[in-house]
């Protein structure tokens, strides 16, 4: 039985994430003609076709989705040898962490300190959105994505959540804002809100805390970013809802001050990293110091 071909399995997955012949070949740097042969002669090779037209796009078949998660497997596999074995022989080693940008940067600088400074390590960090960097953990593009929203479960990609500490929330402003002597009910009435948007976890038990006390409150402004809440909260436009943790410093210096705990709506964070044959160890560092404390 002759081999597979990994350069017609290259070509199939750049048609089938494209969808499109034309812009696969495109990107090959192949003639239209020349890619359509070389996935003919895969799908010969495999006895199955790998593509049905619908109008001008390719669709997968059947045959062709299992082809994909294979072709997938195999190049994320190439790749992680590539990057494993580029260590071999550097002075120093790279920890890539993907950090969804609305996180507590408190947080991640607290995550990564073990690391800070060390000679011996490159931390390259990258922010965005969690299916962003959710993508480049599958991909082998990152080591760990610390994220507030544990990933959907995909046994193929072999996700692993580790869940590293539990955050309760806190009602905090200026002192002015925050005054003496009021009660939390009192607070959330008459005061405006910055809260945190509809699809934060923080925002779903602030509305159903809010819901149970009856009460309707001013928002004041809705933010997906955190260091942006700290802002707003430090500029006394209203009270925040967020962790501690987020304004620590201001805190401690007094600029901002705790005017309630809410107990019952809690932020849990968590380290997602693939089950991988050759994991960075940086990352069990990490894991460890944190898990530790």
């Amino acid at each position: 039985m002759a081999a597979l071909n990994y350069n017609h399995l290259r070509y199939f997955q750049a048609v089938a994430l494209e969808g499109n012949l034309t812009r696969a070949a495109g990107k090959l740097n192949l003639s239209q003609s020349a890619l359509s042969v070389q996935i003919k002669t895969l799908e010969t090779r495999l006895g199955h076709a790998l593509f049905e037209r619908r109008g001008r796009a390719l669709v997968l078949t059947e045959a062709g989705g299992i082809a994909l998660d294979h072709a997938n497997a195999i190049f994320a596999r190439g790749e992680e040898l590539l990057s494993e074995l580029a260590q071999t022989g550097r002075g120093r080693k790279a920890l890539r962490v993907g950090a969804v940008s609305t996180l507590s940067r408190n947080f991640q600088i607290g995550f990564l300190r073990p690391l800070i400074g060390r000679p011996d390590v490159d931390v390259i960090l990258r922010s965005g959105s969690p299916a962003e960097l959710i993508s480049a953990l599958d991909r082998l593009a990152l080591d760990v994505v610390l994220t507030n929203q544990p990933p959907e479960r995909d046994d193929p990609t072999r996700r692993i959540a580790h869940r590293l500490e539990e955050e309760t929330v806190s009602l905090v402003g200026t002192p002015v804002r925050v005054g003496a002597g009021r009660s939390l009910q009192d607070l959330l009435s008459s005061e405006p809100l910055i809260l945190p948007t509809a699809q934060s976890s923080i925002r779903t038990g602030f509305d159903a805390f809010a819901s149970r006390l009856e009460i309707r409150p001013e928002i004041a402004a809705e933010v997906d970013d955190m260091a942006m809440m700290r802002l707003l909260a430090r500029e006394d436009a209203g009270l925040a809802v967020l962790p501690p943790i987020v304004v620590r410093d201001e805190l401690a210096n007094g600029r901002i001050i705790e005017a309630a705990a809410l107990p019952e709506i809690r932020e849990t964070f968590f380290a997602v990293t693939l089950d991988r044959r050759f994991p960075n160890p940086l990352v069990s560092e990490l894991l460890d110091a944190e898990l530790a404390v």
